[in-house]
């Protein structure tokens, strides 16, 4: 069985607030386990061999029933990577959306498929509780043909789906639809670009608070440079590797996805902390290579940012979210400071205090535009979701 994990947590879908939460990993292992969090405790349970998703999900139902908490449950809200062109929106899934999910599993053959075998093991765990998909790529299905269109012959986008569909759908409307509310703004006349942070990275244009253009194209490849991912690359690279080199997909899959981005620049991490430390190692090497490899996954972050302005007739503020965007007030700077033609400048003091939760403006009065921190919460908006679509369903 391949090894595998999940997220949960029981969530106030009016409050957004944590009840409780968790974690889920190394499913399919004999060291597999859950991790329980409630308040200030912290349980973890071993899960034994042969174990399955259905297995860790028994151990999170005795856990609510023990806490009286089962009762609390009125909704499941499943995070679903690709929704293809079928769903423009979450959907109370039935047997007709879980083989839409399905077929479209093909455009997300490492995540739709776990995906549903997370959703079938909810249905026999809490059977009689409506549950609900929320579609990464669904926020995206806004955009213009101009926008999700490859230049490539059309019978392929016809007959094979090949188009850009662009995912953290639920982050960059969580993120837009907070600094519509910090603009004292009506979301439906906000217009932002948002950027997502983390070991999965992301740009989005969002226009009158619709998307309009994304970094991430059919697949999360595409786009900025991330954690482990090359993000944009020549396509002629990969025929070259397999011409000359005689590379074969699983190889060429592992290049890209898993030993590029930060990690395979650096060939130190792929983790901006360990990098940023890193640009103070007394071993000249290490720095240099730090150094080169946060200066290039800035450098883009920027292009893109710059990139974006094309998508929208006006801008009313830059997001920073996500774990890096979040917290590292190193990465900003340097964006930023990339972005002086467009009249962007930042606060040092204010983007130093943007750490570990805090949201808020970091730009100075002279800038342009506002530049904003806001914590991404795509749990909540899950929640919400599952809440909205599954009221008064029994």
């Amino acid at each position: 069985m391949a090894v595998s994990s999940f997220k949960f947590a029981l969530i106030d879908s009016a409050t957004g607030h944590q009840i409780l939460h968790g974690l889920a990993e190394k499913l399919g292992d004999d060291d597999a386990s859950i991790t329980i969090k409630r308040e200030n405790e912290k349980n973890r349970l071993e899960l034994g061999k042969n174990n399955q998703h259905v297995d860790a999900i028994k151990v999170l139902v005795s856990t609510l029933q023990e806490l009286g908490l089962d009762n609390n449950i009125g909704a499941i809200g499943h995070r679903v990577v690709h929704g293809g062109e079928m769903f423009t929106q979450s959907a109370v899934i039935d047997d007709d959306v879980i083989t839409a999910i399905e077929a479209v599993s093909a455009l997300a053959p490492l995540h739709n498929p776990a995906n549903l075998i997370g959703i079938k093991a909810a249905q026999l765990a809490f059977p009689g509780i409506p549950q609900v998909a929320v579609f990464d790529t669904a926020f995206h299905q806004t955009m213009p043909e101009k926008a999700y269109m490859y230049a490539i012959d059309k019978d392929h986008y016809k007959e094979k789906g090949i188009r850009r569909y662009g995912f953290h759908g639920t982050s960059h409307f969580f993120v837009a639809q907070k600094a519509a509310e910090w603009l004292n703004k009506s979301f439906e006349t906000t217009s932002v670009i948002t950027v997502h942070l983390g070991n999965g990275c992301s740009v989005c244009a969002i226009s009158d608070g619709k998307s309009v253009d994304t970094s991430m194209g059919m697949t999360p490849l595409e786009g900025l440079m991330m954690g482990t991912r090359s993000g944009d690359i020549d396509p002629g690279v990969i025929m070259y590797l397999m011409k000359r080199y005689k590379y074969d997909a699983n190889q060429i899959d592992d290049f890209l996805n898993k030993q590029s981005g930060m990690l395979g620049l650096s060939q130190l991490s792929n983790d901006c902390r360990t990098l940023e430390d890193a640009l103070n190692d007394a071993d000249n090497e290490k720095r240099l290579a730090a150094q080169l490899t946060l200066e290039v996954y800035s450098y883009r972050v920027a292009k893109y940012i710059a990139g974006y302005t094309c998508a929208l007739t006006h801008l009313d503020a830059v997001v920073f979210t996500g774990g890096i965007g979040e917290n590292s007030n190193y990465i900003r700077d340097i964006v930023v400071k990339h972005l002086g033609l467009l009249g962007l400048t930042i606060d040092d003091c204010k983007n130093q205090q943007a750490r570990f939760g805090q949201a808020g403006a970091i730009n100075d009065p002279t800038s342009r535009t506002p530049v904003l921190v806001i914590p991404t919460n795509e749990e909540w908006v899950i929640a919400q979701d599952a809440a909205k679509l599954t009221k008064g369903v029994k």
